[in-house]
């Protein structure tokens, strides 16, 4: 039997473990995907920062009471092939956001579409397939 089986197998074993929170961080478990939210405001912060940029958008509700809302976007390695950079958004801008909102109740909201409140889609990605 050869000496580097048991070292090969050991590391192998301690790979697998240590890519288990790898594949935690991309679940979508902490989101109501059953339940999606369209949420209009005014842009207070936008970061383009890994592992995932990040909007702070100020969503007043029907009584006028302003409410800040974490957007949770995709990886900025993704986004920058469908034109975003640090400049896309810019505080005062009013946009449209449709996502998955947190199940614990914070107003966190993982990104699905977003738009200019004139109608204006901002790509997030490929545009669908016909019949999608």
């Amino acid at each position: 039997m050869s000496h580097k089986l048991p070292g090969g197998l050991c590391l192998s074993v301690c790979l697998f473990l240590l890519a288990g929170p790898v594949f935690a961080h991309h679940g979508s478990s902490a989101y109501d995907s059953a339940n999606p939210l369209t949420l209009k405001g005014t842009v207070k912060e936008f970061l383009f920062i890994q592992p995932h940029p990040l909007i702070a958008l100020e969503v007043k509700d029907d009584k006028g009471a302003v409410a800040e809302w974490s957007i949770e976007m995709t990886a900025p390695n993704h986004l920058v092939r469908y034109g975003w950079n640090g400049k896309k958004l810019k505080p005062g801008d009013e946009i449209t956001v449709t996502g998955n909102p947190a199940k614990n109740g914070l107003k966190v909201l993982n990104l699905r579409k977003i738009s200019y409140t004139n109608g204006e889609v901002i790509p997030l990605g490929p545009p669908p397939e016909p019949g999608q």
